[in-house]
């Protein structure tokens, strides 16, 4: 087994500016160096539709499935709209669950959430935790990670000013890497 754990990040927004974007290129900053982070993009793949996958799967699709088989575990962020997560990643998450075997079957993972609300996307993480327990996940619960007034922790290039935010943001990281190599060696949480 490598010594080196290869970490997917998965941003759920397409915009430019996401503060999402920018919460996992301030955690790719701070990952351990025993990481090797690779970003998933999600904007080449078209709303789902079953008659479409039938016929051939898309390969943004195809793409986002074997980078979540290769990966030995899975970071997301996500903002949230009307108190869920978005729906490109819902998107993404539903292109992927129809593939056998199920890519995302246990798969170490864990969420952070950056929202301009006082509240950090808290609702969205939710919604994305229950969707990981029927795909089968293994989401850390602690630390948690939501960047509430995200527009005040962040520069106009995208870049986390806030060090109690990237404190947090580092022990997520940190905790998932730790979190990962005690699934592969077969313990418990």
């Amino acid at each position: 087994m490598s010594n080196t754990l290869k970490v997917l990040f998965i941003s759920g927004s397409l915009r430019k500016n996401s503060y999402n974007t920018a919460a996992l290129r301030a955690a790719k900053e701070d990952a351990p160096n025993d990481m090797q982070i690779e970003f998933a993009d999600l904007s080449g793949i078209p709303l789902y539709d079953q008659d479409q996958r039938d016929e051939k799967v898309p390969a943004a699709v195809s793409k986002l499935v074997e980078q979540v088989r290769a990966a030995d575990a899975l970071l997301f962020a996500t903002p949230e709209y009307n108190y869920s997560m978005s729906g490109v990643l819902k998107n993404a998450i539903d292109w992927v669950s129809r593939e056998q075997p199920q890519p995302f079957a246990g798969k170490p993972a864990a969420i952070m959430s950056a929202s301009m609300s006082l509240l950090g996307g808290v609702r969205a993480q939710y919604d994305l935790r229950r969707a990981m327990v029927f795909l089968d996940m293994h989401c850390i619960n602690k630390p948690e990670v939501m960047i509430s007034t995200a527009h005040e922790r962040f520069d106009a290039e995208g870049r986390l000013t806030d060090d109690t935010t990237r404190e947090f943001i580092g022990k997520l990281v940190s905790a998932l890497g730790d979190w990962t190599r005690r699934l592969q060696a077969g313990g418990q949480q």
